[in-house]
């Protein structure tokens, strides 16, 4: 029997499940043993003894399985900016709860010290008596006193501000950020949670990439943390318009506030946008998707099946404004890939407690801005003027940025937390640059590099479906550094070191060479003067009588 079980042993890896696993292992364990030493058992006596298992252990996990945590979420006076969330907690074991707030949130990569909005925090019991609680850090509190015992979490959420990386609340919606609401414990983010929303009368509608909870309306489930924490909620007098299916997924738009202008032109556009976002990959990865308006306001915010955008339709009824709002949403919507899928190894599983540091940003977000161009491009919105005209902004605005003689793209993605996504939040002199204005440009070089090297048979399109299949669908990771060199370099078929020194270098960016793999080149005209350097205007154009190859490649990128 000894040798039995340690042959059992050795299957279950005992060192590295949890004290409740290694539990349950032991009980397989004493009953796959007693069938095999007891085989003249009949078939009936082996099925009760199964069967008291089971009883057995279901009894086990009532008392000591995953903890309950459910929210409650109320907004009695909208008005002054507030609302209200009670946590009920039941199921632990342990005597004493870290309980934390988060310091940031996925997709916007500064400290947001969503803590110091917490007001009147309470805990007691289910009796009402009051439990100890000690906050012993800015974003931490200590509550004791709990073991085997349920309780309930009250606090008051103070909003300030109208943005999409703050919640936000007054007497005509509210504008509910999860990282900046809903307390989490320590050592327990990957655990289930459910969440209700107590309506105000006055409002007619929740819009939230959650999963609605069958048979309870305005109640919502997560898997974990990490999902619960990709889902802002919006409430209000919300505005829904029809929606569409692509490849029969269900693609909604809702918002707030949202204004007058076709919104018949609009979904028909949106739609294009998805179609050819999601055609660059191959694959939808949700069940369902939400395009969520948050009213005027600034910025947007990338989730896997949901993107909360500032949103205002009134001038939309003019070509420009809604051209540059279909650029805005293809950006936030092709991240449901590009960052939230084919991620950065750093990004994911998420820390929560402190700033989520990554070389790779350049890519996640500047090329997300490159595709953000494609996009467009492949979905009949803009020609190839207005297209060529995206890539002329950004040089534009690198060029003449003396940032660019002190950072690379790589320091701009590692510092963002301290420079801010533009590289402008830094004092003194402009050491620092945007990747949403290098990133794209590289991105531009790297795609005709691979399409140049094999002949017009792959581009960084390649790349991204490999990036997409290795990493997020068979691996479920994320990449590093030297994985996505390698994997550019896989599809080009040659090294590709020196576009990536342009990544991890501030070496001046040689552009004629690879634009003109595509037909293209830079003209410069000198516009003038800034403090000691001059400033430069730059265009991007054709060649004229181009080759065969470079002919293809032109046209195979603008997609004519």
């Amino acid at each position: 029997m000894e040798r039995l079980f340690s042959s059992r042993f050795s299957q279950f890896a005992f060192p590295l499940l949890s004290d409740q696993k290694r539990s349950l292992a032991f009980r397989l364990l004493a009953f796959d043993c007693g069938i095999q030493l007891f085989p003249k058992i009949n078939r009936w006596k082996q099925f009760l003894f199964f069967l008291l298992f089971l009883i057995n252990n279901t009894v086990v996990f009532s008392q000591k399985g995953i903890p309950h945590l459910h929210y409650e979420v109320s907004i009695p006076q909208p008005a002054s900016h507030t609302y209200d969330v009670e946590l009920d907690c039941s199921n632990w074991e342990q005597d004493t709860i870290h309980f934390k707030m988060p310091v940031w949130m996925p997709g916007y990569y500064q400290v947001m010290d969503y803590a110091n909005s917490v007001e009147n925090l309470l805990v007691k019991e289910d009796n009402g008596k009051i439990l100890p609680v000690e906050k012993i850090r800015d974003n931490t509190w200590l509550v004791s006193g709990v073991k085997n015992k349920s309780f309930i979490v009250k606090y008051t959420i103070r909003t300030k501000s109208q943005f999409v990386a703050n919640s936000y609340v007054d007497s005509a919606h509210a504008y509910i950020i999860p990282e900046n609401t809903f307390l989490y414990i320590e050592g327990y983010l990957n655990v289930p949670v459910s969440v209700n929303f107590s309506m105000n009368k006055a409002w007619n509608k929740i819009a939230t990439g959650l999963d609605p909870l069958a048979g309870r309306p305005n109640e919502f489930t997560a898997a974990d943390f990490d999902v619960l924490y990709d889902c802002p909620v919006l409430i209000g007098n919300l505005q829904e318009l029809p929606s569409f299916k692509v490849k029969g997924i269900e693609h909604r738009f809702i918002g707030y506030n949202i204004g007058d202008f076709d919104r018949i032109l609009f979904m028909d556009n949106l739609k294009k946008i998805v179609e050819a976002a999601s055609g660059i990959i191959g694959d939808i990865p949700y069940k369902h998707y939400t395009f969520i308006g948050i009213g005027p306001g600034r910025g947007g915010i990338e989730h896997l099946n949901n993107t909360t955008l500032s949103f205002d339709g009134n001038g939309l009824n003019k070509p420009v404004a809604m051209n540059k709002m279909m650029n805005f949403i293809a950006h936030e919507y092709f991240h449901n890939f590009n960052v939230k899928r084919i991620r950065p190894f750093e990004l994911g599983p998420f820390d929560y407690d402190k700033e989520n540091r990554t070389n790779l940003l350049w890519f996640s977000e500047g090329l997300t801005v490159y595709y953000e161009y494609l996009i467009v491009k492949r979905a009949g919105l803009a020609d190839a003027g207005t297209f060529l005209s995206f890539f002329d902004g950004n040089l534009d605005a690198f060029e003449n940025d003396p940032g660019r003689f002190y950072q690379s793209l790589q320091q701009a993605s590692y510092n963002t937390w301290s420079d801010g996504p533009f590289g402008t939040n830094g004092g003194g002199p402009d050491k620092a640059i945007s990747y949403y204005d290098k990133g794209p440009l590289v991105g531009l070089l790297l795609d005709f590099e691979i399409r140049n090297a094999t002949e017009n048979q792959k581009s960084l399109d390649d790349v991204m479906r490999l990036l997409y299949r290795k990493y997020y669908v068979v691996g479920n990771r994320g990449f590093t550094e030297a994985e996505l060199q390698s994997t550019c370099e896989q599809v080009a078929g040659i090294s590709l070191a020196s576009i990536f020194e342009y990544i991890y270098t501030t070496k001046e960016i040689d552009y004629s060479k690879d634009l003109a793999y595509a037909g293209l080149k830079i003209d410069k005209q000198s516009i003038g003067s800034k403090g000691d350097a001059d400033t430069f205007k730059f265009k991007i154009t054709r060649i004229e009588n181009p080759t065969t190859l470079q002919a293809a490649i032109l046209k195979s990128w603008l997609g004519e």
